[in-house]
């Protein structure tokens, strides 16, 4: 499956980095902003969750809620999380099932067979869960267009 701008986002649960479990049909009623990237501890990841925590006041005033997902367990993320300072959970999906779900899987992460992990990605829920905004980075290395994101949740406030 793939994304599209205008359908329903399928709803998820998963662990965070405080091992509680998280659904996205809980968040209704919030813009939200799912920030899939491929893992904790590398350079580019840790640029984009910084950037992201550095924007909360912007997606604050937007309503918006920040989900951080990947395919790292949840003690990764924890620790990840308390390295950076960062506040909005980082969602677990270590069976890779939403990442799947979402038509987001990377196989062969950095040249590894068999290891598979996300593409970089934002997707921009409205408050009622429909996609209106995706952002894919084909390349992992690249960092997403934040002022694009940016104005995209803004428009939804």
């Amino acid at each position: 499956m793939s994304l599209a701008i205008g359908q329903t986002a399928p709803d998820f649960e998963l662990v965070d980095h405080t091992s509680t479990k998280q659904k996205l049909s809980e968040y209704r009623g919030k813009n939200v902003v799912l920030a899939f990237f491929p893992a904790a501890f590398t350079g580019v990841c840790q640029k984009e969750l910084c950037t992201l925590r550095d924007s909360m006041d912007t997606l604050n005033n937007s309503s918006a809620q920040v989900l951080g997902i990947s395919a790292d367990i949840p003690f990764s993320n924890a620790a990840f999380a308390k390295q950076n300072n960062i506040e909005f959970p980082l969602l677990s999906d270590y069976t890779l099932s939403t990442i799947k779900e979402y038509g987001l899987e990377f196989p062969n992460f950095a040249g590894l067979p068999d290891l598979t992990r996300s593409h970089r990605a934002i997707v921009a829920l409205d408050k009622q869960g429909t996609v209106q905004y995706i952002q894919i980075t084909e390349n992992p290395g690249v960092e997403p267009d934040y002022d694009a994101l940016l104005n995209a949740v803004q428009a939804l406030a």
